[in-house]
């Protein structure tokens, strides 16, 4: 079998020897004559799974002890819901401030709208959301309970290099794009948040990383299983989790420490997406959109200078096993989505294509 380099935003790649070890435990979980997906969340083998996982975690991010990390059902877009729910009553205004970088943003924003009131502080939109815009603290609303940023923009291939100060209000951050790509200080934030199937695993589940001060706040409204708190008192078990989920999760996170963990695989990520920007960079025939100075290294994006010759780009980039490099439909062009998983080669490939689909066709 031949694998194909998958460029897809989410659900995206997984490094193949996570694959393979999963395809190889699947009927026989730890000589126990049974899948993982078949046993008891709350087994003693389950327990080791989850305990392993938040060990992995804690590792790899550096999560320090006073945060809690939590194992929430129905992906990012659920904590959407799930942050205001447990956080816009931690001040008595019930307010939460928005940085509008892309859409995702957008609709967290609305969402939060439902509990309270949102404050759209800065927005990219004026420029199709191409550039992080600046930001200055002395604009924040301090009646804020919390500011909600997302570090990392699928759709139009920016994130912000630099994180915004917020001073004594929490940070949140929707990083379900970039989390363990890059080293960052979690001491910055209140709550991060990602959905598994970027970085982490399969789609449906949404790892919550949150400082313990801020549990406890939830609106008397707030469903039991959108409670972080309920999260917290219970290991994330308050009913059957995802179980298949948290298992891959702790097979990719012991896979990225095999690569030797954040530090490594962020100077890959970075050398993977030279590549790519230093041959668009140089061409008239393709042409980045995001602005040079917030590029994302997970997502690229750019477009032909002749867009009628795209989907015969996609087209011929898919016959030659390159899948799934077509830009979001609110978008178009074309998206490099280059996860941890995506290995070097793959990021070559895409050049090569892309610099004999230029001769043919420019």
């Amino acid at each position: 079998m031949s694998r194909i380099f998958n460029f897809g935003a989410g659900p995206a790649m997984l490094p193949t020897a996570v694959m393979e070890k999963a395809q190889k435990e699947f009927l026989n979980y730890n000589d126990m004559g049974s899948s993982v997906i078949e046993i008891s969340h709350r087994s003693a083998e389950f327990d080791e799974i989850i305990n392993r996982c938040d060990s992995l975690l804690s590792e790899l991010a550096e999560i320090p002890p006073n945060y809690k990390i939590l194992y929430v059902h129905g992906g990012a877009q659920m904590q959407f819901s799930g942050v205001p729910l447990n956080l816009i009553n931690y001040k008595p205004a019930r307010k939460a401030t928005f940085m509008l970088t892309g859409n995702w943003a957008v609709k967290a924003s609305k969402e939060a709208s439902r509990y309270g009131t949102s404050i759209n502080a800065i927005s990219s939109e004026d420029a199709s959301f191409s550039y992080i815009p600046k930001w200055n603290p002395s604009d924040l609303d301090l009646e804020s309970s919390y500011v909600h940023i997302t570090s990392n923009n699928t759709l139009y291939g920016t994130r912000w290099h630099k994180f915004p100060e917020t001073g004594d209000i929490p940070l949140v951050a929707d990083m379900t794009s970039e989390f363990l790509s890059r080293k960052i200080d979690i001491n910055q934030f209140g709550i991060i948040f990602a959905g598994l199937q970027k970085n982490l695993g399969p789609a449906g589940l949404a790892l919550v990383i949150i400082r313990e001060d801020l549990l406890g706040h939830a609106l008397p409204e707030t469903p039991s299983l959108l409670n972080y708190k309920v999260y917290e008192e219970q290991h994330s078990l308050a009913n059957t989790n995802n179980t298949f989920a948290i298992y891959m999760m702790s097979l990719v996170l012991e896979w990225l420490n095999e690569q030797g963990g954040v530090g490594k695989i962020e100077i890959e990520n970075s050398r993977k997406a030279a590549l790519l920007y230093d041959f668009i960079d140089n061409s008239d025939f393709y042409e980045g959109t995001a602005h040079p100075d917030h590029r994302s290294i997970m997502n690229v994006t750019f477009n032909l200078s002749e867009n009628e010759l795209l989907s015969d780009f996609l087209e011929q980039a898919r016959a030659a096993g390159l899948y799934a490099l077509k830009g979001h439909r609110a978008v178009g062009g074309v998206r490099a989505s280059i996860y941890n998983a995506m290995p070097y080669k793959g990021c070559e490939a895409l050049v090569d294509f892309m610099r004999e689909f230029e001769k043919d066709r420019g």
